[in-house]
């Protein structure tokens, strides 16, 4: 990895300001394989140096990939003037400049939301040729009829728009009884509220949605609703994995 300057490295990894990194190693606070440096235009190749800040070790990542259970409520955006969106609620030890959701959740949906710095990775997983499969659990009013399974199988229509085949069903709901009738959804595409779209050409009413999968990745059973954590590479392995190769 090329070197780079030290505060660059120090603010990439964290919501500091260069300005304010520039401070803190003027001030000597930061250290490189041990050595104080007062000199912000020092290079560093953050792959290969210990780099101390204020005493910690910085543990520099180039891109970081977060797990969030969403709650109902919370916007799937960067930043919104009127509402908390997701990147809001990520903790301060996991924040740095260009976080974003990769891909969306209605307001009222909750679930995995994958937020990330990684703007190519964000744009393979939801592109049509890349796309991952997404795995949704949706509570619906009524039990929706077999020929309606079936079409949603087979492809569904629903008024101009015809989606692609999608897996649905029954979901032995062991856990919460809050709900009757819920169904196991797994799209191999994304389009604009497409369960809600389907739920309602099924003559049937949503009443929740829930992403639970990403890929071959599961939510995080531990995580409480508002709650995140980093992903492992092995689990990002299992995000980006289609048809036993990753892209």
């Amino acid at each position: 990895m090329a070197k780079e300057r030290l505060d660059k490295i120090i603010a990439s990894q964290s919501m500091i300001t260069r300005s304010e990194a520039g401070k803190l190693i003027k001030s000597g606070q930061v250290k490189a394989d041990g050595l104080t440096v007062k000199d912000k235009a020092f290079k560093a190749d953050p792959s290969e140096t210990v780099i101390e800040v204020s005493g910690k070790v910085l543990s520099y990542k180039k891109h970081i990939y977060i797990m969030m259970n969403k709650p109902v409520g919370i916007v799937s955006a960067s930043r919104d003037p009127k509402e908390k969106t997701v990147v809001d609620l990520v903790p301060e030890e996991l924040k740095r400049p260009g976080l974003f959701p990769a891909g969306r959740l209605d307001k009222d949906t909750t679930g995995f939301v994958l937020i990330t710095d990684d703007g190519e990775f964000a744009h393979n997983i939801l592109s049509p040729s890349k796309h991952i499969n997404k795995t949704y659990l949706a509570a619906t009013r009524g039990r929706i009829d077999e020929k309606y399974l079936k079409a949603i199988r087979e492809g569904m229509t629903a008024g101009s728009e015809v989606f692609m085949p999608a897996s649905i069903e029954p979901y032995n709901n062991t856990q919460n009884s809050e709900y009757k009738y819920i169904y196991k959804i797994i799209l191999h595409e994304g389009r604009y509220h497409q369960i809600k779209r389907m739920i309602s050409a099924s003559e049937q009413v949503l009443l929740s949605l829930k992403r639970i999968a990403m890929g071959s990745l599961s939510l995080d059973e531990n995580l409480k609703e508002g709650s995140c954590r980093e992903i492992t590479p092995e689990e990002f392995k299992m995000i980006t994995e289609k048809n036993g190769e990753s892209f």
